[in-house]
């Protein structure tokens, strides 16, 4: 016989998901797809390889059809392993060649930050739909070019952000913008991790454009926004670097603070330096709930302090996302993770290292 506990996780689940519209719990429910769309992976890094390309075969909307990869290497091993044919191969050069190519329909482009733009705009100019890796870019000029590039092109633009199609994550927005335990008084948002090889591209400004507030700091920004349902007005920041050789050209740590106009303050953390953080809380009116580990792939957790559920069977977020967004193309609606979306985060983080560098609190308006 089913525990209490099996009952109230199988309940809290079928909740949540009325919540996430067009995630894989909505498609089931639709039956298959007519077509699977074709995805070709932009840059064949880590991210790709260990999570992406396996998230493809399981997701009901989407194929793996093609690769982008500056390293004949890497395109023979992911042909042989994934049965891509030659002609679904391209490199960063050759992208203009995806016009002719029917095979292939959208583009998830997971390359370096500052290279998003242009792998983005050589898509869309080549009538592809794009999915694009969290930040959107380095700059906010950026981010609106790729905005524009799709726009021009007729084809959507979506930013991974896979938080927002977790159960865990919504839930929480759920009790956050219901104000199921009163109006929200105080977020509190970390993640970090300890960084390692000193010659990686995530070090290197150039290609990152900035250090951990860029790359995982952005979850903890997400959270408050999405969490509040409001876009912070006021910021103020500090970084710092213990190791000057190993970050000499990014952040190692950023903590920040940020006050939302209907009252609310929000205080994060983010570190290349320092194991442990991964936690979201929310302190509101009336009790309080949290994820701890909160970003992770899996094994998430949360609490609340009423001791009601937040729990949930395991679920892949790429597949997620991923079906989400074909789903949309398909049924030719509105992503929730446009790229006035990633636009947002970028120009708020642009802020905050405005505030780090000169000590001042910036007004967003």
């Amino acid at each position: 016989m089913a525990s209490r506990r099996d009952f109230m996780v199988r309940a809290a689940a079928l909740t949540a998901s009325s919540l996430i519209v067009g995630t894989t719990a909505g498609i089931a429910r639709a039956g298959q797809p007519e077509k699977k769309l074709g995805f070709a992976l932009c840059g064949l890094g880590e991210l790709s390889t260990s999570q992406i390309a396996p998230a493809l075969q399981e997701t009901r909307n989407c194929r793996l059809a093609g690769v982008i990869t500056g390293s004949p290497d890497k395109a023979r091993l992911w042909r042989a392993k994934y049965g891509i044919p030659e002609r679904n191969v391209y490199s960063y050069d050759t992208m203009h060649g995806l016009a002719d190519n029917a095979d292939i329909d959208v583009v998830y482009v997971v390359t370096p930050n500052a290279l998003h733009a242009d792998h983005t705009i050589a898509a869309a100019k080549a009538g592809k739909h794009v999915f694009c890796e969290k930040p959107m870019e380095v700059s906010v000029e950026r981010c609106q070019q790729m905005i524009d590039a799709c726009k021009a092109a007729d084809r959507m633009l979506g930013i991974a952000y896979r938080c927002q199609f977790d159960l865990y994550h919504r839930q929480c927005m759920r009790i956050a913008r219901s104000k199921e335990l009163g109006e929200l008084r105080l977020v509190e948002a970390s993640f970090g991790f300890v960084i390692g090889d000193p010659r990686q591209w995530r070090l290197r400004r150039a290609l990152a454009g900035g250090g951990a507030l860029m790359d995982v700091g952005i979850y903890a920004l997400q959270a408050s926004r999405y969490l509040t349902g409001e876009e912070p007005s006021l910021v103020s920041a500090t970084t710092t670097r213990t190791d000057p050789v190993k970050f000499a050209e990014v952040e190692e740590s950023m903590v920040w603070h940020m006050k939302f106009p209907g009252g609310a303050l929000a205080n994060c953390t983010t570190s290349y330096n320092a194991s442990g953080l991964g936690r979201v809380r929310v302190d509101a009116q009336r009790g309080w709930f949290e994820l701890e580990p909160a970003f992770n792939y899996t094994g998430m957790r949360g609490r609340r302090s009423d001791g009601k559920t937040i729990a949930f069977p395991p679920a892949n977020h790429f597949v997620a996302e991923l079906d989400d967004f074909a789903q949309c193309i398909l049924e030719k609606k509105a992503t929730r993770v446009p790229g006035e979306e990633g636009l947002r985060d970028v120009r708020i983080m642009m802020a905050l290292y405005e505030a780090a560098r000169t000590g001042r609190t910036i007004a967003l308006v």
